[in-house]
This record gives C-alpha cells, sequence and structure tokens, in this order.
C-alpha cells in the first residue's frame, strides 16, 4: 500500500512515516519544510528514511495544484493521511490569513487531487482545539463546535465540515481525527512540555500562563500513531469525527510536577496573564475511539515525560 503523508517531516507525521515503513507499505511524504520551527529537526526527522527505496520525499506546498498533481500523477496513492496544517493556536491569531490558505485551501487542493486521480480514502489531522471553551465534563463527538476561540482551531472545524462534503459528494471514506495535546519523541520545540523541560534543564524560568489549573488531556505520541494506523484501516462507515485523546487529563500544575520529579529538579516558574487563543481544559471522551477504532492509550503520563527525558538524553537535541 502506498500512504501520502502531507506534513510528513514533522512531529506526528514522521513518526507515523516510520511505523509504516517498518510494517512494509511504501510511503510518500509531501512537507514544505517552513520555518516554524527550526529545520533541523525536520531534516533528521526525514534523513532516516531518504534511502529507503519506499520512501519518497516531495519538498513543497500542500497549496501548490503543479505540485500536488505531480505527487499524485508519478505515485499510486491508495491512501492519504493529511497532518499538514499552519499549527499553533497563538500565532494564528498574528496571522489568520497565512493559517486559512495553508489550512483550508491546502486541505480543498488535496482532496481535488483526491478526486482527480480517485483516491477514496483520508485521514485528517483535526485538534481538539475545535471545542473551544467547552463547558461539558467530557468532549464528545457529537457537541456542537460553533464557538472555536483562535483562527487555527476554526480552520480546523471548517475542514471538517468541506472533508463531509467531498465524502457525501464523492464518496472519499473519512475519518477525522481530533488530537488532544500529543507529546512525545519528537515533539515540536514549541509545545510546552518540551520547552519545560529544556528551560528546566538549563536552570532557566519556564513561563507559567494563569495560575496553573488550566487543564490538557495529554496523548503520548505512540498512542496517537496507533490510533492512525487504525483509522486509516476504518471503512465500516463513509465519515467519521473521531477524539484520540489520552483519558486523564492534567493541570498546568501537575504537568510541571511531573517533569520537576522525572527531571531531579525544581522549576522556576515566571507567572503571566493567560492567553488570548487558549482555552481552559481539554478532556477527551474517547469511547468511540475504542468502540470504532480498537483505541486504547497505554501510556500514563508520568511514563510518557519518562520515554521523551530519556529519548531527548539519547539524542541529545
Amino acid at each position: 500500500m502506498n500512504i501520502l503523508i502531507t506534513g510528513g517531516a514533522g512531529f506526528i507525521g514522521s513518526t507515523l512515516a516510520d511505523k509504516l515503513l517498518n510494517e512494509g507499505n511504501k510511503i510518500t511524504v509531501l512537507d514544505n519544510f517552513n520555518d516554524y520551527y527550526d529545520v533541523k529537526l525536520k531534516e533528521q526527522n526525514v534523513g532516516v528514511n531518504l534511502n529507503n527505496p519506499k520512501y519518497k520525499l516531495y519538498r513543497g506546498d500542500i497549496c501548490d495544484r503543479e505540485l500536488t498533481e505531480k505527487v499524485f500523477s508519478e505515485n499510486n496513492i491508495d491512501k492519504v493521511v493529511h497532518i499538514a496544517a499552519r499549527a499553533g493556536v497563538r500565532p494564528s491569531l498574528e496571522n489568520p490569513l497565512e493559517y486559512v490558505r495553508s489550512n483550508i485551501e491546502g486541505t480543498v487542493n488535496i482532496l481535488e487531487k483526491m478526486k482527480a486521480h480517485d483516491v477514496k480514502k483520508i485521514v485528517f489531522a483535526s485538534s481538539s482545539s475545535v471545542y473551544g471553551n467547552c463547558k461539558a465534563d467530557k468532549f464528545s463527538e457529537d457537541l456542537k463546535v460553533t464557538e472555536p476561540i483562535s483562527p487555527y482551531a476554526a480552520t480546523k472545524s471548517a475542514c471538517e465540515q468541506i472533508l463531509y462534503t467531498y465524502s457525501k459528494l464523492y464518496g472519499i471514506n473519512t475519518v477525522c481525527l481530533r488530537f488532544f495535546t500529543v507529546y512525545g519523541p519528537k515533539q515540536r520545540p514549541d509545545l510546552a512540555i518540551r520547552k519545560f523541560i529544556e528551560l528546566i534543564e538549563q536552570d532557566k524560568p519556564i513561563p507559567v500562563y494563569g495560575d496553573g489549573t488550566t487543564m490538557r488531556d495529554y496523548t503520548f505520541i505512540e498512542d496517537i500513531i496507533n490510533g492512525i494506523c487504525a483509522a486509516i484501516d476504518y471503512d465500516k462507515t463513509p465519515y467519521e469525527i473521531i477524539n484520540l485523546g489520552g483519558g486523564s487529563p492534567v493541570t498546568l500544575n501537575e504537568m510541571i510536577s511531573t517533569i520537576e520529579e522525572v527531571l531531579g529538579k525544581t522549576a522556576k516558574k515566571n507567572y503571566l496573564p493567560l492567553q488570548l487563543g487558549d482555552v481552559n481544559k481539554t478532556v477527551s471522551d474517547i469511547t468511540k475511539a475504542k468502540n470504532l477504532l480498537g483505541y486504547k492509550p497505554k501510556t500514563s503520563f508520568k511514563e510518557g515525560i519518562r520515554k521523551f527525558a530519556k529519548w531527548r538524553e539519547n539524542e541529545h537535541v
């Protein structure tokens, strides 16, 4: 099977590519290697596979119609995992037009190429941010997501609707996966866990937004990858939205204390006001993922932090 992974040089995409290659699949990656964070990290992510005959890398933008046509015409793509997107809640407030272009226009372009080349399966990387400041005890897929509080979240919600339209009109089997705060080896350096670990190790203060009671449903990368792989194989229904979370939310204070315990160091804290676009909590209801995908997160938060810290030590990054 030949699987196209858009955004396949990033944290989640490259980890998925490694696993799918190990399982004997052909992998085609499209990534623009933008400078949202250090490009060297993305080069490291893809470097291990460049000599693999089953791995093919295209460098460029998902909005580039000529390039995406080349990707689809040169490869017999069976399925698409669409992860490429402008990431980050806070930066989307500063540059919303680029988020709309990349996330929405790019998704439509990929869908148009799938339609033209008769590719009938897509797994889309959505986000828990679509729930906004949801008041529910747990975020389930049947809740209305009409109140996103960042342009990033709004683009992800819009893409889910566009994907439904293409699924309905053209018979594209679609699974939209709402990821809940993914962390682990190869995590982006701008995300809190990696940033905090690196700052604490360097005896530098960590930025703590609010009073530390905000809550996130952290999900270890291996659990997310297992969920994506199950979604790639899922074909029982034409269109689904499914949460992939860790199932055990952690407050910011608990997250910091866990990192301190694993590292054996005390954090210096710089308390700051809550930022625009940040939600108060994310709490995943993963019942649907369990029922449809057999999804079952296996890594506790503390164990995930241990694994991540050990990876960083071994990689010297």
